[in-house]
């Protein structure tokens, strides 16, 4: 008896500037996902490049930066694009801003968290900043990946959802 493996879940993960935190969740999941998921990233007004300092933790985490770039949330709602089965906000500006209509109509939630590009102080001080974001991120994304997989087709995934971005 052959039994076919669940679908993926394509998550897209948003913020404003899509140069950090949101990057941050796409490596994440892409890399914990465990072949379940395929995440992706967006902004309402992407920066057109990767924060520096985001590239560097993503690197020194050992998770893999090719393919990451800073994109426009629009790319995500054409025709053309992969149906997303969750949205994810990681800050409160993407939250508060009127976002496309998705195609498929995914579960949404807000996990929001400070910007670490908003940090200034010393270079160690704005490490560890971005450290911090991607350690939360990191343990999201873990709580995220051992949801059962049936768990995304019932009618409480946003509470559960919801409930992963509070800690």
């Amino acid at each position: 008896m052959n039994v076919d493996p669940p679908p993926v879940c394509n998550v897209l993960f948003l913020c404003t500037g899509n140069s950090a935190r949101s990057i941050l969740g796409e490596a994440l999941l892409n890399r914990l996902g465990g072949g379940r998921f395929r995440a992706y990233s967006a902004g309402s007004q992407p920066k057109g490049q990767l924060h520096p300092l985001a590239l560097q933790v993503l690197h020194d985490a050992g998770l893999s930066t090719d393919g990451l770039s800073s994109k426009a949330w629009e790319d995500f709602a054409a025709p053309a694009a992969p149906v997303m089965d969750l949205v994810i906000t990681v800050c409160d500006a993407a939250a508060n801003e009127a976002c496309p209509v998705w195609p498929g109509r995914p579960a949404t939630a807000h996990w929001g968290q400070p910007d670490p590009a908003a940090v200034t102080g010393s270079d160690a001080e704005c490490l560890a900043a971005f450290e911090t974001a991607l350690q939360t991120m990191q343990r999201r994304i873990g709580r995220l990946v051992a949801l059962p997989a049936d768990a995304f087709a019932n009618s409480e995934l946003a509470a559960q959802l919801a409930a992963v971005g509070r800690d």
